[in-house]
């Protein structure tokens, strides 16, 4: 599947699943790649859960040569993807993802034990990391950011 398509199908699996907010306790943010991942997409979709937020994330590729089966680290780091701080969060209890057949992406779910007020009330963002044998390179980074009304 060439590029343009994998990007197209890609889309239309994120716009089924909400590409906003279907309330205040889910929001979607969109993880932009870095100069290491050039040409992929992908977002992840918040969700609250009490004192923990649940974060399940859809991409559309990583660099070539990454290792099968794909694993991935992911973190909440203090600061913006523009000026990153130090990780405030790991999410890396499991680093295996799930190959979505339709798109040729993948996907996972991970959660964190902040609250997701918690997480909108000052500067952070979410990056996706290979692993060490990958590199050990983002990949893709968001800001955590309420949207607006």
């Amino acid at each position: 599947m060439n590029m343009r398509n994998r990007s197209a199908a890609l889309m239309v699996t994120v716009m089924m699943f909400g590409c906003t907010h279907s309330s205040s306790q889910t929001v979607t943010i969109p993880l932009l790649a870095t100069p290491r991942n050039t040409g992929e997409i992908a977002n992840v979709t918040l969700a609250s859960q009490g004192q923990e937020t649940a974060f399940t994330f859809i991409i559309s590729g990583v660099p070539s040569g990454t290792l099968s089966p794909l694993n991935l680290y992911s973190s909440i780091r203090k600061g913006s993807c523009k000026q990153p701080g130090p990780v405030a969060y790991t999410m890396n209890d499991r680093i295996n993802t799930s190959r979505i057949s339709d798109t040729g992406g993948w996907t996972y779910s991970r959660s964190a034990p902040v609250a997701m007020s918690e997480l909108f009330s000052t500067d952070y963002s979410v990056v996706v990391t290979t692993t060490p044998a990958d590199g050990y390179v983002d990949i893709f980074c968001g800001d955590i950011k309420q949207p607006a009304n």
